[in-house]
């Protein structure tokens, strides 16, 4: 081996000692020794997690990261997680996982790991509780509002014919409007709007959940290569959802329970 071919031996293996320490140091055992597990949290981005009058944070992740630290039996302690800094807190070091309605994709699947999904969040159509409707093919004879563009609008375009009626409008208030108003039977948007819209006790007509029309779930962001972390956030996301309090956050902050199969 040449002296050049040690060297970058030499630094390879350092970088890879320097990274498994990392990992190392995201474990659980060190959570418990520390006392405390940091978690990412949005707070400005309901129902995930928002302040609240007392200055406080909660929302559906808040709740989600209480329920981990207390299985824990350590404190938990909050850094504040925007879209643009989730990935970096974790790859830096500055939390042990990020919550923070997190969607999984190729790029950040590079660089971090994700665990199971722990929070709904999808696209569907919503309207009263008295007309049965399960599915795309259940609309025929009924009208939908929708924004114009939106996902909602080009995937319900693709899987109805003629004998459903699509209306489109340039905002989701005015489609919201319209609902209101009986102008239309049905309206489509993501889950998050519906849930804010359900929050009015007031409404003049009432919103249920009727029928996906596609899902991109939420999951905990974990740093690569922490299996132990891994491990454990998708066996405590199982429990909570067997022993019915993952449902609860659901029905609390998304005003609805999990989908089925979740």
């Amino acid at each position: 081996m040449t002296p050049l071919s040690l060297i970058r031996s030499t630094l390879l293996a350092c970088a890879a000692s320097l990274a498994a320490f990392a990992v190392q140091a995201g474990t659980l055992d060190e959570i418990r020794e520390r006392g405390t597990i940091r978690v990412g949290v949005p707070s400005d981005s309901p129902p995930f997690g928002m302040k609240a009058p007392d200055g406080g944070l909660v929302g559906y992740d808040v709740e989600m990261a209480q329920l981990i630290a207390d299985d824990l039996g350590v404190a938990l302690e909050i850094t504040n997680a925007v879209g643009s800094n989730r990935v970096p807190l974790l790859t830096s070091g500055r939390v042990d996982i990020v919550i923070s309605s997190f969607g999984k994709n190729e790029e950040r699947d590079k660089v971090i790991d994700f665990s199971d999904q722990y929070a709904p969040f999808y696209n569907g159509v919503f309207g009263p509780a008295d007309i049965e409707v399960n599915g795309p093919e259940d609309l025929k004879g009924y009208s939908v509002g929708v924004t114009t563009g939106t996902i909602e609008d080009l995937e319900l375009s693709a899987k109805t014919g003629d004998d459903v009626t699509i209306t489109r409008f340039e905002s989701g208030a005015s489609g919201f409007s319209a609902y209101f108003a009986g102008a239309v039977d049905f309206f489509a948007t993501g889950n998050v709007t519906a849930a804010a819209l359900m929050e009015n006790p007031n409404l003049p007509r009432e919103i249920v959940p009727k029928f996906l029309i596609n899902s991109s779930p939420c999951y905990i962001g974990v740093r690569e290569g922490d299996t132990q972390m891994l491990d454990y956030l998708n066996g405590f996301i199982a429990e909570v959802k067997a022993d019915g309090r993952l449902n609860e956050i659901s029905v609390r902050w998304m005003k609805t329970d999990l989908p089925e199969g979740f």
